[in-house]
């Protein structure tokens, strides 16, 4: 557990590549393309109570009934965290029990074997849910309600900073079980997207970062270096409310740039060995490439459809903004991605 490199096959890194490459780009927050609210806001009978996580051979027991549909838990599904997160040094041990840094991007990837897809779902960062607090020294001080994006700084910055993400994750998700965890530190990014050749894109906002040597200018059409690729895809103006729109926009953008990119410079193991590469000082995971690399074989992912959201909305706090899911929505998504319907 919580090793920073697992040694895998060329070809299994191939394989595992795709996904962490996508991931690494999304590293400040997932593109939001479902609207879970819109498309279910029926009346909804009250949600079941959450299954024992201490206990996950209670997911594969019992039918669930809701919205007078049956469902039943899909126990061959694997569950892992990705976590983007705000530094720019490479992976290392924090000074304290509270450096370990802000998780800015959380999403869910679900490997669904049965159904041979791959499904990915957001968490907005400033998502309020309890979250588990430590002092300096390490040692407990109780509960708040927080942004989930918080949890993570709460520790070493290495395995018990994720870890504690991973459980408060899946708490929020009534007690999902999630089999591993893979943190990237932003300052990666700029190393992937060069790895790649850069990517071309015609930008759409302007965005000027002198400190960076940045000047893009919306309309032009450019491939974007490195330094250039983790402005557009990073920066946003923290003096508007809700910012973070228009920067996933970006991100949504330079995703749909990037992965034709990729998918083609990857077709050479060499190719793939160096992209990987670009970024593993960077990454800390738990995740067991040789057993991922076969749980993704024939796996498919349709970048068409995009990725799911936590549903909810975003308003102003006392002091920052705070992000309130919708407990039907999210529960249909549960439902939707973890459960077979039963006939």
């Amino acid at each position: 557990m919580g090793q920073r490199r697992k040694k895998a096959s060329p070809m299994q890194i191939v394989i595992v590549s795709i996904i962490l490459i996508v991931l690494a780009c999304l590293a400040v927050g997932v593109i939001i393309i479902k609207n879970y609210k819109e498309n279910h806001s029926a009346a909804t009978s009250s949600p079941i109570e959450a299954p024992d996580y201490d206990n996950a051979d209670k997911w594969s027991e019992g039918i669930v009934t809701y919205n007078n549909q049956k469902y039943r838990y899909n126990n061959t599904i694997r569950t892992y965290l990705f976590m983007g997160i705000d530094k720019d040094e490479p992976v290392h041990k924090a000074e304290d029990g509270i450096s370990g840094g802000q998780a800015d991007a959380l999403f869910l990837i679900v490997v669904d074997k049965d159904h041979a897809r791959l499904s990915l779902i957001s968490i907005h960062r400033n998502l309020m849910t309890t979250v588990k607090m430590y002092n300096r020294e390490g040692e407990f001080t109780g509960e708040a309600e927080l942004q989930i994006c918080l949890q993570h700084g709460y520790g070493d910055g290495e395995r018990l900073s994720c870890q504690r993400t991973v459980d408060c994750v899946s708490n929020l998700f009534y007690g999902i079980p999630i089999h591993g965890y893979v943190s990237l530190n932003m300052g990666g990014i700029g190393l992937l997207n060069d790895a790649l050749g850069g990517v071309e894109l015609t930008v759409m906002q302007d965005l000027n970062v002198p400190g960076r040597n940045v000047r893009l200018t919306a309309g032009e059409t450019k491939v974007l270096n490195g330094d250039e690729a983790y402005v557009y895809v990073r920066s946003r103006d923290t003096s508007q409310f809700d910012s973070a729109s228009d920067r996933l926009a970006r991100q949504e953008q330079y995703l749909n740039k990037m992965v034709p990119v990729l998918l083609k410079r990857i077709k050479r193991t060499s190719s793939a060995v160096s992209i990987y590469g670009a970024s593993e000082e960077y990454i800390f995971s738990n995740i067991d490439y040789n057993r991922l690399a076969d749980e993704i074989d024939d796996i498919t992912y349709d970048s068409s459809e995009g990725m799911l959201e936590v549903p909810g909305e975003v308003v102003m706090g006392e002091q920052l903004e705070e992000f309130y899911a919708d407990d039907e929505g999210l529960y249909q998504l549960i439902l939707d991605v973890f459960y077979d319907k039963v006939s």
